[in-house]
């Protein structure tokens, strides 16, 4: 195996073309470190995109600007989708209240927004060439690919896939590349690969591959459940119109922001040992996957906004909404985060938001999060009722009512009682 080795006909196509910039999206691990030099060596001038998504400190980020340009890239750029997060998918997913497949809360979403970003500095620099480290037996290849489908006409560069098709050894033809061309490769390889932003954390690796018990050492925002903060405390969350505005009593506005409240409750929430998740189902290429996930701010706010949805909403709009839900979900997951079905849905959901007006309460205890109070001025309530202890209604109306709701299956159930007896 000869790691130096270009492929030819890529340089000469590369040669005859007048395009030789492209924007690589980097996150400094081992597949977006090969592809620095990889893509030079091929002709490219490569600039290199670090999209901070809320999971990494300002020192991280100076060591992925530091390793970028050591590799060769001739400019390392770095935007923060934090804010667009928080609008295009934290909060249609709140409004949705459901996860893919009953399980994953889409930690997955901000793949979109880091295509977006770095579609925009394509733009900027006159380039159409586009460049990612993803797999070719993941889902983000595919979310990254259909983005960028979507959004124009850009060519998409991807080394790791290009490298499959020599070896399926990939990351030690990665990692001989790189020290072949001079470049140090870290030596501690961690037993699991670790995806964080605002949303929260995704842990793959090691035992959780192999479907077995995940191990304490692989979560990495909570606390486990048997070791949490001792003694209780009340979060107060404020929405309107499904919007959180207020999270106990501080309201939200340019200086506190939906990047500032997660951040706030990934902390909080996960101290006690809150948030976390297995997910075990359908992957969008067709295998079946199992992730370990910690999303403790999202559970927060799914349990407020859902307390308060309950109370609010017609019976019809609380089951109609979840057929909705779960198909925006399934686009999200699933690649097709510009197809106009997705915004479609989106309206829906909005609509349905207009009277989620209220506060819940949150009660955070050793494991555990329970919404303990609501208050809004939208709750259905009648005036003179209160369910199991008194109603509007007198003792014969109930009695009719229950003989007219249940008359079709009596009557089913008394002709198959009959026709058994008969047998």
């Amino acid at each position: 195996m000869n790691a130096n080795q270009p492929s030819q006909i890529k340089a000469q196509q590369l040669a005859e073309q007048q395009d030789t910039q492209v924007v690589l999206a980097f996150s400094g691990g081992l597949d977006t470190s090969f592809c620095v030099p990889y893509l030079i060596e091929q002709g490219y001038q490569v600039t290199t995109l670090f999209v901070d998504s809320g999971g990494v400190d300002e020192q991280e980020k100076q060591t992925i600007k530091q390793r970028a340009l050591e590799l060769g890239a001739v400019e390392h750029k770095e935007v923060s989708i934090a804010e667009q997060l928080w609008q295009k998918v934290i909060t249609p997913l709140i409004y949705s209240g459901h996860w893919y497949q009953q399980q994953y809360p889409l930690l997955c979403s901000d793949r979109y927004l880091i295509v977006e970003a770095a579609l925009k500095v394509c733009n900027e620099l006159g380039t159409k060439n586009f460049a990612h480290g993803c797999t070719g037996m993941g889902n983000d290849q595919v979310r990254f690919d259909m983005t960028v489908h979507c959004l124009g006409d850009y060519t998409v560069l991807s080394p790791i896939r290009e490298i499959q098709k020599l070896t399926s050894a990939v990351r030690d033809y990665e990692k001989q590349y790189l020290l072949d061309k001079g470049f140090s490769v870290d030596d501690k390889v961690s037993q699991y690969s670790i995806n964080e932003n605002l949303l929260g954390a995704t842990i793959s690796g090691s035992e959780i591959d192999q479907w077995q018990q995940p191990d304490d050492a692989s979560f990495v925002l909570t606390k486990p459940p048997a070791q949490p903060r001792a003694g209780t405390e009340q979060l107060k969350l404020t929405f309107e119109q499904g919007k959180l505005v207020a999270l106990n009593g501080d309201t939200l506005n340019e200086n506190y922001t939906g990047e500032h409240v997660m951040q706030q409750l990934n902390q909080l929430v996960g101290s006690f040992g809150v948030g976390r998740g297995i997910y075990t189902g359908d992957t969008t290429i067709g295998l079946k996957g199992r992730i370990v996930f910690e999303a403790p701010a999202i559970a927060a706010l799914n349990a407020a906004h859902t307390a308060l949805e309950q109370a609010v909403l017609s019976k019809a709009q609380n089951r109609f909404k979840a057929t909705v839900a779960e198909k925006w979900t399934e686009l999200v997951y699933e690649g097709f985060f510009y197809e106009p079905l997705k915004h479609d849905l989106e309206a829906f959901l909005v609509s349905s938001q207009t009277q989620v007006t209220g506060t819940v309460t949150l009660l955070l205890s050793q494991g555990q999060l329970h919404a303990v109070a609501v208050e809004s001025d939208n709750i259905l309530k009648d005036k003179g009722s209160v369910y199991a202890q008194s109603a509007s209604w007198n003792i014969e109306e109930a009695l009719g009512f229950i003989k007219l709701f249940g008359k079709s299956s009596t009557l089913a159930a008394g002709q198959l009682l009959s026709q058994s007896e008969h047998k």
